[in-house]
């Protein structure tokens, strides 16, 4: 007989090993097994899909809610450093006991008469995440989608109001080649009667058609909700509710403003169930965090993290490191998954980066830092511009920092296992080798 696991390490490995698919779209598996370990939220759930955006926005929404009072729970994926980032109960991450609880509640309800439903990594530990936090008393559960919407394992949760963040293309083997397809696959977490926040300000039709099919109440960017402001500050106006004279988001990029005004209007179409002050949505925005999402670390010299992984959030990149002022020469270390337009990516960025420090990552799914060494020479441009490859991220970085003057920045960016790979150590503080210390 085989024996079960116990430690939250072990589950993890158990969950790779059941089904032969990384990812296999569908509810009906999933479903069954919600359904046999009875899982039920009594408080609102608000539901976060999306190509980019969906963690910073389930960060300012856990912030603000966090700052009003209220018990919060936050689902996101995928993680940097440790899975049990993954869970947020009241703003900590959840304890690995509970989390092997779940797991464990996972598997007695998957195995029924000996018969075994087969479950992805992604909807095992989806399930066992859903089960604590039912069991969790929360005031509000904050659920982010990991790919797609309407055949997401998320999406076997009744949302009290959807949100819709950017809709680009990304995963177009699973949703589609354009922005209409994949525009309806996110828009599958709608529900009739119910808010649904798009904050794309230029949404695919596939989303407005289909919540005008469902009957959905839609909250779009510029029509029912929009933002004014100048440098200092900025304000929200929408249905009902107005806020001004709002610092911007501790979230570094001009991107967040977009992000934080889809969240407004979220916590304003639930104002009835959860109400909040001005002051909450003030602190909330302040104090907000979320590394690797144009995380600047300053130093000698400036270090950027960024997990940035196709090429809409490439640009959104390369635009706020533009904004960012001049640096002598800039490094990046760069490693990301081989189903990425990697050529696309690269072509945003390399107008400003001078020295590339390629690097594997510990996944299959990865690109080796040979094969996107081998794309960056057969598109660049630039010749004066150098680069090398790196058999990890942390070797990548520290090749970096001996290369660079204090002057410099560093960009890690591509992968959650890019910038994770840099984090996993702690929070880098760079001092320049050549400079001199107190």
């Amino acid at each position: 007989m085989k024996t079960q696991p116990t430690t939250l390490s072990d589950w993890l490995s158990h969950c790779e090993q059941l089904h032969p698919k990384n990812i296999d779209m569908g509810l009906e598996r999933v479903r069954a097994v919600a359904q046999a370990m009875a899982i039920k939220f009594d408080c609102p759930v608000i539901t976060v899909a999306g190509t980019n955006g969906k963690g910073s926005t389930c960060a300012m929404l856990e912030s603000i809610l966090l700052q009003a009072g209220y018990r919060t729970g936050v689902y996101t994926s995928p993680h940097l450093v440790h899975f049990e980032e993954r869970l947020r109960l009241k703003g900590e991450p959840v304890a690995a006991a509970d989390l092997v609880a779940g797991f464990e509640r996972v598997e007695a309800a998957r195995i029924n008469n000996g018969v075994e439903t087969s479950l992805t990594y992604f909807e095992f530990s989806t399930l066992a995440i859903l089960d604590v936090m039912a069991r969790t008393k929360l005031d509000v559960a904050i659920l982010e989608v990991g790919l797609g919407g309407r055949l997401d394992a998320v999406n076997i949760i009744d949302t009290d109001c959807a949100v819709i963040t950017s809709v680009d293309i990304d995963h177009t083997e699973f949703l589609g080649t354009d922005r209409e397809s994949i525009g309806f696959e996110k828009a599958g977490i709608m529900r009739t009667g119910r808010p649904v926040v798009v904050s794309d300000p230029m949404p695919p039709q596939s989303v407005l058609d289909r919540a005008l099919e469902v009957g959905a109440d839609l909250w779009r960017f510029g029509t029912d909700f929009n933002v004014s402001g100048d440098k200092q500050q900025w304000g929200w106006a929408g249905r009902g509710r107005r806020f001004s004279g709002l610092a911007y988001p501790a979230l570094r990029g001009a991107n967040q403003l977009v992000n934080a005004a889809g969240v407004l209007a979220a916590l304003a179409a639930l104002r009835e169930r959860l109400p909040i002050t001005a002051q909450a949505v003030r602190n909330g925005l302040a104090f907000v965090e979320l590394p690797g999402r144009f995380q600047i670390i300053p130093g000698q010299p400036h270090l950027v993290l960024d997990v940035a992984h196709n090429p809409h959030s490439v640009a959104a990149l390369a635009a706020n490191l533009d904004a960012m002022g001049y640096f002598p020469t800039t490094h990046a270390v760069f490693g990301a998954m081989a189903d990425k337009d990697l050529a696309l990516m690269l072509a945003k960025v390399n107008p400003l980066i001078d020295r590339w420090y390629f690097t594997d990552l510990p996944t299959a799914r990865a690109d080796s830092a040979q094969g996107l060494l081998a794309k960056w020479q057969a598109s660049n441009p630039r010749k004066e511009a150098r680069a090398a490859t790196y058999t990890a991220p942390q070797l990548a970085l520290q090749a970096a920092i001996e290369a660079a003057d204090p002057a410099d920045r560093i960009v890690v960016f591509g992968s959650f296992y890019t910038v994770g790979g840099i984090l996993e150590a702690g929070t880098p503080r760079l001092l320049a080798k050549h400079m001199p210390t107190i």
